[in-house]
């Protein structure tokens, strides 16, 4: 998603005005008024893509984030932008990745909740009668409504941005064509995005296996759901369904889950989640699928025997693939392998004209990445700039309860950059507020350069460690080192002292029996 203001439903159209969109070729499931709303906003069906005026600035390929900002930020500063997008504006995010996902991780959040005030705090019981999961699901659609017109064609033409909507292919190093017209440009930006994997398991394209593509389109529960894949999306996804009611089974190839993470987090998460009820499968291989009556029916091979798993639905969440097939990479001259297109640090590609950002070019696949990534090519690619995607700090998150936050080196991605580490760790259940709250099950692991206080990564595990992780992005940015953050008054209570604790147990490391010796002569002689 692009930079975003306020937002409501004022983008959210009358099921009577919206009659002419029954047949829209994108439409979204269940085409009810808040997806209508949605597509007609994102793909209107009545659109007719500009007459090209002359040379394009910059043409920029595909209308998720990277895509969005880069048109954006262009046009503010008086390029002649031309934006191509095949399918949704918002891309993923907006429309099947981060605005959806966190609509149901916010419901699920807020059923357990009512469960747990009985369990921990002594609250009234939950009612008996069970949640409403298609209520829940509406409300996410509902809200998606309201947010898409922020990354909508209108605003987007408002801003100065030609918007073509269609297939885009590159006939050139200097020109694209679109619905039958050919753009030509100075400078592009390909933003094309990616789409989950399809694992080579005999059966499963044939079963129906739900994605981060239709899984929104649900309108009813799975009483069985099967979670093909332990990284974010499959944690999260799981978490969730288990706690609006599902009973859930995550089938991961991995020793453990979330494989990039720190492993003491991953254990956390996998705790919390076994907690609650998901059956984890860690170290499993899938041998085949199939449908059983109207059931879907997976084989795995799990702690030396074969088991059979049946379930109403199969969530694949098992890597993504970058969407480079069909755009004419050839003819301009673009490198790309089956990881994506082949940038250098600038961004640039192999073609001297043509830059990429996003999920196409990277494998930092989140949100925030594409639009940082965004407004470096747009510097390099208009205005000379020496812009380097190597000196940004990434931070991200996994939105599980806990969460878990990373930003920077990890030890392991330390050492291969020859950065010896001290590790300080803190556990959540030495912060009052976390106590508290009843959310101590966490840590905090901040890595600082080997005799120094500078910091070069960190984990986080805490029911908000996504809100929390800024303050240490913000010190490595700016080389605030740990002996800084000791001297940041931070409110009490908060979870957040794990930081400043963190910073303490840090200053307190450096009081070596030397120099407390040091200072007892100095106590001595002062009398």
């Amino acid at each position: 998603m692009s930079n975003s203001g306020p937002h409501s439903e004022m983008g959210v159209l009358d099921p009577v005005e919206a009659e002419g969109a029954s047949d829209h070729p994108h439409r979204m499931e269940p085409f009810d008024r808040y997806n209508r709303a949605l597509v007609e906003t994102v793909h209107p069906s009545s659109w007719t893509n500009p007459t090209p005026p002359g040379r394009y600035h910059l043409v920029v390929v595909g209308a998720g984030t990277g895509g969005l900002v880069s048109a954006a930020i262009a046009a503010s500063l008086g390029g002649r932008v031309a934006l191509i997008e095949r399918h949704l504006m918002g891309g993923d995010c907006l429309n099947i990745g981060c605005v959806p996902s966190k609509g149901i991780i916010r419901a699920a959040r807020a059923w357990h909740a009512g469960s747990d005030a009985a369990a921990r705090f002594g609250g009234p019981p939950p009612g008996t009668t069970p949640g409403d999961f298609g209520v829940a699901m509406e409300r996410m659609r509902r809200i998606r409504a309201g947010i898409a017109p922020v990354d909508g064609a209108e605003r987007f033409k408002g801003l100065g941005v030609d918007v073509y909507l269609g297939d885009a292919r590159f006939t050139g190093p200097e020109t694209v064509e679109v619905g039958g017209a050919t753009l030509h440009f100075r400078r592009a930006i390909i933003a094309t995005g990616g789409r989950a994997s399809l694992l080579p398991v005999p059966g499963l394209s044939e079963v129906g296996v739900l994605t981060n593509e239709t899984v929104f389109s649900l309108t009813e529960l799975p009483p069985r759901l099967v979670v093909i894949g332990g990284g974010p999306i499959g944690c999260e996804m799981a978490q969730s369904f288990r706690r609006m009611g599902s009973e859930v089974t995550v089938v991961h190839a991995d020793p453990h889950l979330l494989p990039r993470e720190d492993e003491d987090a991953a254990r956390v998460v996998e705790a919390a989640l076994v907690r609650e009820g998901v059956r984890v499968m860690n170290g499993a291989r899938l041998l085949r699928a199939y449908r059983k009556d109207d059931l879907r029916a997976l084989e795995v091979e799990w702690e030396g025997s074969t088991h059979t798993l049946e379930g109403e639905a199969i969530l694949l969440a098992a890597g993504r693939t970058p969407n480079v097939d069909g755009l004419g990479l050839e003819a301009a001259g673009v490198e790309f392998t089956k990881k994506g297109v082949t940038v250098d640090d600038r961004l640039r590609t192999s073609s001297k004209r043509i830059y990429a950002v996003g999920d196409v070019a990277t494998p930092y696949q989140f949100t925030h990445v594409a639009d940082h990534m965004a407004r470096i090519a747009v510097q390099n690619a208009l205005f000379f700039g020496r812009k380097k995607f190597s000196d940004l700090v990434i931070p991200w998150v996994t939105y599980t309860s806990p969460e878990v936050a990373h930003v920077g080196h990890s030890p392991e991605s330390a050492a291969k950059a020859g950065i010896e580490v001290d590790t300080v760790k803190v556990a959540l259940d030495d912060v009052d507020r976390a106590v508290l709250d009843g959310e101590e099950e966490g840590f905090l692991k901040v890595h600082v350069e080997k005799g120094k206080d500078r910091i070069v990564g960190a984990t986080l595990v805490a029911e908000h460690a996504g809100e929390m992780i800024g303050t240490l992005t913000l010190a490595i940015t700016k080389g605030i080192g740990l002996g800084g953050i000791a001297g940041i008054i931070q409110p009490y209570p908060t979870q957040a002292d794990v930081i400043v604790k963190a910073a303490n147990q840090w200053r307190k490391g450096k009081l070596t029996p030397s120099v407390k010796r040091l200072f007892a002569l100095l106590f001595r002689l002062t009398g």
